[in-house]
C-alpha cells in the first residue's frame, strides 16, 4: 500500500517513536510535584515547550500542550473572544477555514454573536483587502489559517495579520498544515497547530497566545498550562511531538524541493493523461506536498475504493464519500468541480516511483468508472430541432445529473437551452464547473417543484 493522505495525518516519525519510548519511563509523574520524579517530569515539559516555541517562533510561556489540534482552535477562539468581550462580539472567519473554525464560529453566532465569512477566489485565496472590509469596531477576533488542508492554497497571512494589527485586532492562525516546513510569517497574535499533521503522536496540540493578547480561558479554572489547557500533560506524546517537528525543519528545505517536483508532475500530467479533470487550488502559492484535482463524470466513492484496491491511500472532498451528501465546504467555496475529487497528500520521504505508478493507474481507474456510469464519448450530435430540453435527474447522485446534461446537450441547437432539475447539492457546484470546462453558458437556477432547475444554454 501507498499511503497517500499525510494532510489528514502524517505516518509517525522515527524520531517521535524513539522520543516516545524514551520518556515513557521518566515522564510518567506529575511534573507540579517537587520529588525527583516529578523534576524529572518537569524536565522534560520544559525542554519539550522550548523545542516547539523555538519552531513557532515564540517565547516559551506563550504555548501550551493541548490535547488536538481541534482542542486548541477551540480554546483559542473562546478564550480570545472572551478576553475581547468589551471591545465587541464581532468574529471574522475564511470561508475555507477548518471545520473546527467554522463549528466555533457557528457556536459563537448561536449564543448571539456576530460572524462574517470571507470569500476565497477559485484557488481558494483569501484577499487582505476583503478582511480590512470587514473589520468593525466591534470586531473581538479575526481567523485565517495558513494553509488549506484540502487544496494546499497558501494564505496571505502576513498581509491579513498587518491589516488586522492597524485595526487592534487580535488574528488567531491555525497553522495545522504549514507548521510543518516553517514558521508563519507576520504579526499574527495566536496561533493553533496539531502534531499528527508533521508525524508527532495524535492527541497533541499547540496553542500559541502572544504576550498583550487579551485573553481569558473558559471553563472551569486548573492550574495546568498556564489555565488554558485543563487536565494532566501526557509528557511522553508532549515529548514526542516537540522532538518530531525539530526532526521535520531540520529536513524541511530540501524535503519542500523534492515534493514540490512531485506534485507539479501530478498536476501537469494528470490532466494530459485523464480527460476532463480540472486541477484546483494556487499553483503557485501552496504547501510542496499537495495536489487536489476533480474528475469530471466520476463517483468519488467509487474513485477511492478503486484506488484503494489498486494500493493508493488518497482522499476527497467529493459529496459521493461523505454521508452527508454535501460537497466540501473548501471546494464549495471556491466554486469548483467537487464530484471525483481526489487529494493527493504526500508524506516526507515519498520514492517518486510511487507517484509514477500511480499516475500509470489512475487513467484506467478513471475509464473504468465513466464507463460502468455511461459516460457519453460521441460527440454532440447534431440539433434535433427543439430548442429547449427538460432532464428529470430528481433523487440521482452525483455525478449523474452532470452525465445526463452531456449526453443532451447536442439535442438542442446553439443558443438552445437545457434545463436540469435535480435536488443533489453537489449540482450546485458541478453543473457550472461543467460549463466552464465545456465552453457552455450557465445561466442560472430555476425554481421547480422539487429540487432546483439548473439551465445551460448551449454556446457551441
Amino acid at each position: 500500500m501507498v499511503y497517500f493522505d499525510a494532510a489528514s495525518a502524517a505516518p509517525l516519525h522515527p524520531v517521535a517513536r524513539q522520543a516516545l519510548q524514551a520518556s515513557l519511563d521518566e515522564g510518567w509523574a506529575d511534573p507540579a510535584r517537587l520529588y525527583r520524579e516529578g523534576r524529572r517530569a518537569r524536565l522534560l515539559l520544559d525542554a519539550a515547550r522550548e523545542a516547539a516555541a523555538e519552531a513557532v517562533g515564540c517565547r516559551p510561556d506563550e504555548l501550551v500542550f493541548t490535547t488536538s489540534g481541534t482542542r486548541a482552535v477551540h480554546a483559542g477562539i473562546e478564550g480570545a473572544l472572551a478576553g475581547r468581550r468589551r471591545a465587541g462580539r464581532h468574529l471574522i472567519v475564511s470561508a475555507v477555514e477548518h471545520s473546527s473554525v467554522l463549528h466555533s464560529a457557528d457556536v459563537h453566532e448561536a449564543a448571539g454573536g456576530s460572524v462574517t465569512q470571507i470569500p476565497v477566489d477559485r484557488t481558494g485565496r483569501v484577499s487582505p483587502s476583503a478582511y480590512a472590509d470587514a473589520l468593525r469596531p466591534d470586531t473581538a477576533l479575526a481567523c485565517l489559517q495558513s494553509a488549506n488542508h484540502e487544496v494546499g492554497t497558501e494564505q496571505p497571512v502576513a498581509e491579513v495579520a498587518q491589516v488586522c494589527r492597524a485595526a487592534g485586532v487580535p488574528l488567531l492562525v491555525d497553522a495545522a498544515q504549514s507548521l510543518v516546513w516553517g514558521r508563519v510569517e507576520g504579526d499574527w497574535s495566536l496561533l493553533t497547530a496539531s502534531a499528527h499533521k508533521w508525524g508527532g503522536p495524535s492527541g497533541v496540540g499547540l496553542l500559541v497566545v502572544r504576550k498583550g493578547v487579551r485573553f481569558a480561558p473558559q471553563g472551569p479554572v486548573d492550574e495546568r498550562e498556564s489555565g488554558r489547557a485543563a487536565g494532566f500533560e501526557n509528557i511522553p506524546a508532549v515529548v514526542a511531538a516537540a522532538a518530531s517537528l525539530r526532526a521535520v525543519r531540520a529536513e524541511a528545505a530540501a524535503e519542500a524541493a523534492r515534493l514540490r517536483e512531485l506534485t507539479d508532475r501530478i498536476r501537469v500530467r494528470v490532466p494530459a493523461l485523464v480527460p476532463d479533470v480540472e486541477v484546483v487550488g494556487d499553483d503557485t502559492h501552496r504547501l510542496p506536498g499537495i495536489v487536489t484535482f476533480s474528475c469530471l463524470y466520476v463517483d468519488g466513492e467509487a474513485l477511492l475504493h478503486e484506488l484503494d484496491r489498486a494500493g493508493f491511500s488518497v482522499s476527497s472532498g467529493s459529496s459521493c464519500t461523505s454521508s452527508t451528501l454535501i460537497p466540501s465546504h473548501v471546494l464549495k467555496a471556491m466554486g469548483v468541480l467537487s464530484e471525483g475529487n481526489v487529494r493527493v497528500s504526500l508524506p516526507p520521504g515519498t520514492p517518486s516511483a510511487d507517484v509514477d505508478r500511480f499516475l500509470s493507474v489512475l487513467p484506467g481507474t478513471v475509464a473504468a468508472i465513466r464507463e460502468k456510469l455511461g459516460v457519453p464519448v460521441e460527440p454532440a450530435r447534431a440539433p434535433a430541432g427543439s430548442d429547449s430540453l427538460v432532464v428529470d435527474a430528481l433523487g440521482r447522485r452525483c455525478p449523474i445529473p452532470v452525465i445526463e446534461l452531456a449526453k443532451v446537450i447536442g439535442d438542442v441547437p446553439v443558443g438552445g437551452t437545457v434545463r436540469v432539475l435535480s435536488d443533489d447539492e453537489a449540482a450546485r457546484l458541478d453543473i457550472p464547473a461543467w460549463c466552464e470546462m465545456r465552453g457552455q453558458e450557465y445561466v442560472g437556477e430555476q425554481a421547480a417543484e422539487r429540487g432546483v432547475g439548473y439551465v445551460v444554454r448551449r454556446v457551441k
